[in-house]
C-alpha cells in the first residue's frame, strides 16, 4: 500500500464516519449516558495528553523538570489558584530545577 493509498483510505473513511454521524437519531446522542461518556472521554484525552507529553520524548520514558512542574500546577489548580499563577508557578519549579541541575 503506498502513501497515498493509505491517505485516500483514511479520507474515505473518516467520511462516511462523518455521514454516520449525522444519520444516528438526535434522541440517541442527547440521552445523559452518551452526553456523561463524552464528556469523561474528553477529560481522559486530555489527562493522556498531558502524561505523554510530560513522561515521553519519542519512545523512551524521561523523568525530567517536567514531572516536578506537572505535580505543582496539579496541586495549585486543586487549591483553585487563578490559571496564570499555575502556569507561571510551574514554569518557574522547571526552570529552577534545570537552573541547580536537579532535573535536566
Amino acid at each position: 500500500m503506498t502513501m497515498w493509498t493509505a491517505v485516500l483510505l483514511a479520507s474515505i473513511i473518516c467520511v462516511a464516519l462523518k455521514t454516520i454521524g449525522y444519520l444516528i437519531p438526535p434522541r440517541w446522542v442527547e440521552s445523559p449516558r452518551p452526553l456523561r461518556i463524552a464528556d469523561l472521554l474528553t477529560v481522559a484525552l486530555l489527562a493522556a495528553l498531558v502524561a505523554v507529553q510530560t513522561v515521553g520524548a519519542g519512545q523512551a520514558v524521561v523523568v525530567d523538570a517536567r514531572v516536578p512542574a506537572v505535580l505543582v500546577a496539579a496541586g495549585l489548580l486543586l487549591l483553585r489558584a487563578p490559571f496564570l499563577v499555575v502556569v507561571v508557578a510551574a514554569a518557574l519549579v522547571a526552570a529552577l530545577l534545570r537552573l541547580w541541575g536537579w532535573a535536566a
